[in-house]
């Protein structure tokens, strides 16, 4: 750390029902009110209580793209906590503990060890949540932090259970902040005051008031971790935004119901994690055929089956790719982070409308379960809305209607199921998009089937198929998309022309390239980045313009089989020079991405596989 450049991480370890989300929001909420940027990563396990839970909070005065590298705080809740992490504490670092009930330990050099009488200054309070409280005292000592910042925090954080929690909680805080004081030495470089307060939110926080401003009104899900996070904030805010709400009982049921919300006229949404989008392909397909528009999203966590439920990977990609049987268009966008995240989803509902498809948003629990800093300014709820080709005004005189559409479907009279008024709602265009009429407009009655239909919606296979319409059904669907791509931002390489090398990632893996370029320049290496964010529309050129015009390329993802590669090869015929891969459950840290790149540079491997030094 120095005057210049603040950059500072502090880790909560401990076990599940010891309390460790409160110290961490209420961390969260002094860093963004003095306008810090955060970045929180929390490694979770899929049990209520015990385990090991890791979260890591870091805060700069710069913007920051991911958790980071290092700790210079450990908080240890338990002995598991420091028996796992002291080994990795260094030069300058804190830890602080709870002396009554874990042993420290042989710390590396120059690592301080700040253990607090927890009974003494709690005046033997039973309750075993109060270290916490008692460690973010020190905390505060040790960053260099006024006690009246933490002790109005506390007053916000507890004020709705009352006075006298909110006493007990500032007295022994208070006790913490006092002796960490007389014992402790604090950090050389306090916590300083950045330009203006931030706000503060999670990634599926971000997802869900994108579909609010994309002007979604039906949403619906099966809470599945890690994207219950968006059915939580849509329950919260639905009744002040106007949205209707439900939870339902499985992702078949959800996926449906979604779909009919939008054929509905609706701006629908949904989310779900791999194993229920697993159950939602059939639907999907449905959406396809119909020509519906619906936003699906996918969470992301390690798989395959129920897999890791809390941990977090790229391993969806080719189920998206191939969601439902046979051939048709949906749109796929796999977000870089929490704000492009929030941006993205009013986008994908104004092509979903224009197109009249189904739209799948790929994001992952890095980014779903992160929370991060946000300038208010950045979010903006009143987003430009395109609902495309759509019919708004009634029709009430069919009498100059050609004389077979009043009676039948524009091919011939009196077919069962024929509408009667001569919309033809899959017509047959140049651009393959049809003037889209909602139910209940007058003069516009229309069949919607899942088989293979004519323009106006009447199954094509009941007695006999005509494999010209068929055909034509099929390019009229195909060319809705033809040139969609440039309607759409292609993919910007980001660095300079000539680096030495050039990263391409997807999705989430956006922000931790970005520092591990930085980090690479600092090795003397020039490094660019390609992120590609869009995977259905590839832009093909754009992507094999930059990637044949590069030196050396190493493709980087959070999955086994690399995956991404796998459909960029198919897609364009590239093939890169390196791979870097994780597939431990945990996200990449900077150091992941540099050690790979330095290895593959000095020849050793063209796969690197890094290893997680921090057992969380």
């Amino acid at each position: 750390m120095n005057s210049a450049t603040f950059d500072f991480a502090i880790a909560i370890g401990g076990a599940a029902g010891q309390g460790i989300a409160t110290p961490g929001n209420i961390l969260a909420r002094i860093f963004i009110r003095r306008g810090l940027h955060f970045n929180a990563y929390n490694a979770y396990q899929s049990i209520i209580r015990g385990g090991h839970i890791f979260l890591t909070i870091r805060i700069s005065n710069r913007k920051i793209h991911s958790h980071g590298d290092k700790l210079d705080l450990l908080v240890c809740l338990n002995q598991d906590t420091m028996d796992r992490h002291l080994r990795i504490m260094g030069q300058q670092t804190r830890v602080i503990f709870n002396s009554d009930t874990i042993k420290p330990g042989e710390a590396a050099e120059g690592a301080q060890c700040c253990p607090l009488p927890i009974v003494e200054l709690t005046d033997n309070n039973r309750n075993k949540l109060v270290q916490n409280t008692v460690a973010l005292g020190a905390i505060m000592h040790l960053i260099g932090l006024d006690f009246q910042t933490l002790e109005d925090i506390l007053t916000l954080q507890f004020q709705r259970k009352g006075q006298a929690v909110i006493d007990e909680n500032v007295v022994v805080a208070r006790a913490g902040f006092d002796y960490a004081d007389a014992n402790f030495a604090p950090f050389p470089v306090p916590a300083p005051i950045g330009p203006r307060p931030l706000a503060i939110w999670t990634g599926n926080e971000a997802l869900a008031m994108g579909g609010a401003a994309a002007g979604v009104k039906f949403y619906c899900a099966y809470p599945m971790s890690p994207s219950t996070g968006v059915l939580h904030w849509m329950a919260q805010n639905a009744r002040d935004l106007g949205i209707m709400v439900r939870q339902v009982e499985d992702e078949i049921a959800v996926a449906n119901m979604a779909i009919g919300a939008a054929h509905a006229g609706c701006r629908a949404m949904c989310a779900t994690s791999g194993g229920g989008f697993a159950l939602m392909t059939e639907a999907i397909g449905s959406a396809g055929m119909m020509e519906i528009p619906v936003v699906f999203i996918n969470v992301q966590r390690a798989g395959p089956s129920t897999g890791v439920p809390t941990k977090t990977e790229q391993g969806d990609l080719w189920q998206a790719l191939g969601a439902s049987q046979g051939d048709f268009e949906r749109f796929i966008v796999a977000p870089k982070d929490a704000l492009d995240a929030f941006n993205t989803v009013p986008e994908l509902f104004n092509l979903v409308d224009k197109c009249q498809c189904p739209g799948i948003v790929i994001s992952d629990l890095l980014i779903s379960e992160g929370t991060f800093s946000v300038d208010p300014d950045d979010i903006d709820m009143q987003p430009q809305i395109e609902r495309g080709d759509l019919i708004t005004e009634p029709r009430t005189d069919v009498s100059d209607l050609p004389s077979g559409s009043q009676s039948g479907n524009g091919y011939g009279e009196g077919l069962v199921g024929a509408p009667s008024n001569g919309y033809l709602r899959y017509e047959i265009t140049e651009s393959g998009i049809s003037p889209r009429a909602l139910p209940g407009l007058e003069g516009y009655v229309h069949v919607v089937a899942t088989d293979e239909h004519d323009e106006d919606g009447v199954l094509i296979s009941d007695e006999y198929t005509n494999p010209h319409k068929r055909r034509k059904m099929v390019e009229k669907r195909a060319r809705k998309f033809k040139g969609i791509a440039t309607q759409i931002a292609p993919p910007q390489l980001e660095g300079p022309e000539d680096a030495e090398v050039t990263l391409i990632g997807w999705g989430s893996t956006y922000g931790v390239i970005k520092e591990a370029v930085e980090q690479l320049k600092q090795e003397g290496v020039t490094v660019n980045h390609l992120p590609i964010k869009w995977i259905v529309p590839l832009h093909v050129e754009a992507v094999t313009d930059i990637v044949s015009r590069s030196r050396r390329t190493i493709i980087v993802e959070n999955n086994y089989s690399g995956q991404f590669y796998r459909y960029l090869r198919s897609e364009t015929g590239l093939a890169v020079d390196g791979h870097i891969r994780k597939y431990d459950g945990e996200p990449f840290m900077p150091h992941h991405i540099v050690d790979g790149v330095l290895e593959q540079l000095a020849g050793k491997t063209d796969r690197s596989v890094p290893i997680q030094e921090i057992m969380v």
